[in-house]
């Protein structure tokens, strides 16, 4: 199907984060744009409003009309719908053009030069960072992103002219694998979604062959002593990058007083005295990497230290929502137990003289079966922890999964509570605090504004 083609798009699961940049690229495109999810959230009522027709009941008769002729809908579905929604098998009964939200991405993308993040975690603020440096910079970009820019208030970037894509690659489901990338970083590999790759092997695989589809004359900047082996065609070039050793690295990192100031160091250039518009210290090898790819692509040194200074950072990606001299309150996306390690190392350094308290919604029953001891080491780096149930997403329960395997799992002598998520804001009510983070991928989030209202 030829996309200038179509007339109307139809989203079975709306709502995802990925999918609502899609939806919003279409409806730039003056297409009819309506879908389904499975409940309201924020997201899905900016949509509406920005044109997008959407209903959170399962049912073949809401779809609209215009989206019931074949030859002139497609349809976009994302890995987490069933296989059995009905929706969905009305669509297949009717022989419509069915593609998952990364084949679509894909194809829109394909004419352009498509710079990617890829990697378990980290990718959606390297992606975000990257875009933010082009788009303020002469080069300029599109960008299909995996969480809320805050510089833009949104997740899709648009530019008439630059021939620039920026791409959050996601390993989920092997979607990566319908990319083409002229540029690649690649951030980390510590597996996860077990539930679909089944062991390391399978996962470390999947990031090997998609080094194989970065297109001759681009580039791959992969992390340091990762595991997995990229095995890139002829005519592609490897860097590598960290925070402190690397083709790309940062030196001089000074720590202090609220900021994060870091010299840059590229093969050919060194960029002196960059201030992270976001300073926690995680984002200095998140922007090494931001930086090296905006580098290689034409922004110049003067427009990369700017747009460090600029980034606002991430919705839900080391979130500062509250920030007294009495509460320090953060939310973050964090799901994978080296990203909690980090996200808490992190929060140390700001806070080292202060007690931590995480409220963690672990996402998945099968995530939590394979790295409850896992999560169960990273939250012991605390000094509380409270847990609630956990977020099912598109998974049924498991008999003997729940949050008390990781509970159970918690160092000596910290402190640690389970808590149901209807009974959260009256326990945490009975309670005092310095520093909170609420950690996870799953619905705590929408409980912010509340538990704000509680501890302030």
């Amino acid at each position: 199907m030829n996309i200038e083609n179509i007339k109307s798009v139809y989203f079975v699961g709306a709502g995802g984060i990925g999918m609502s940049a899609l939806i919003r690229y279409f409806l730039s495109k003056g297409k009819t744009v309506a879908g389904y999810d499975r409940t309201p959230s924020e997201l899905t009522e900016r949509l509406i409003v920005e044109g997008a027709q959407i209903h959170y009941e399962e049912n073949v008769d809401l779809i609209p009309q215009a989206c019931k002729d074949k030859d002139t809908t497609l349809v976009v579905f994302t890995p987490a719908i069933p296989h059995d929604h009905r929706e969905l098998a009305y669509f297949r009964q009717n022989g419509f053009e069915i593609h998952k939200r990364a084949q679509v991405l894909g194809l829109i993308t394909r004419g352009s030069k498509a710079l990617c993040v890829a990697g378990t975690h980290g990718k959606t603020t390297t992606s975000t960072m990257t875009a933010h440096l082009l788009h303020q910079s002469h080069v300029g970009c599109t960008a299909f992103l995996g969480g809320i820019s805050k510089n833009y208030g949104t997740n899709l970037l648009l530019s008439a002219d630059s021939p620039y894509t920026v791409i959050e690659a996601d390993e989920f489901d092997r979607s990566f694998h319908w990319l083409s990338p002229y540029m690649s970083v690649i951030t980390a590999t510590d597996p996860d979604h077990l539930d679909i790759y089944g062991t390391k092997e399978a996962y470390l695989e999947s990031f090997r062959h998609y080094t194989t589809l970065i297109q001759p004359g681009g580039a791959l900047i992969i992390h340091t002593g990762l595991e997995m082996k990229p095995d890139v065609q002829p005519g592609v070039r490897t860097y590598t990058y960290s925070r402190t050793e690397g083709d790309f690295h940062a030196e001089n990192i000074r720590i202090g007083g609220g900021e994060i100031i870091i010299d840059f160091v590229a093969p050919d250039t060194r960029i002196n005295d960059i201030r992270l518009g976001v300073p926690v210290s995680i984002n200095i090898e998140n922007g090494v990497a931001a930086m090296a790819l905006a580098h290689l692509n034409g922004a110049t040194d003067e427009e990369i230290r700017q747009g460090m200074a600029s980034f606002g950072g991430v919705d839900r990606r080391f979130d500062f929502r509250l920030k007294t001299d009495r509460l320090v309150l953060l939310s973050d996306y964090a799901h994978h137990p080296a990203e909690i390690a980090q996200s808490v190392k992190s929060i140390r350094e700001l806070y080292s003289d202060r007690k931590i308290t995480a409220i963690f919604q672990p996402h998945l029953y099968t995530r939590t079966r394979d790295f409850y001891k896992y999560f169960a080491d990273s939250l012991s780096l605390l000094d509380e922890v409270i847990l609630t149930e956990i977020y099912p997403a598109r998974e049924e329960p498991i008999p003997g999964v729940s949050s008390q395997l990781i509970y159970d799992n918690l160092r000596p002598g910290i402190e640690k509570y389970i808590c149901p998520k209807k009974d959260l804001l009256n326990f945490l009510a009975t309670k005092s605090f310095q520093v909170v983070i609420v950690l996870g991928a799953g619905d705590l989030d929408n409980y912010i504004p509340e538990i704000i209202k509680i501890l302030h």
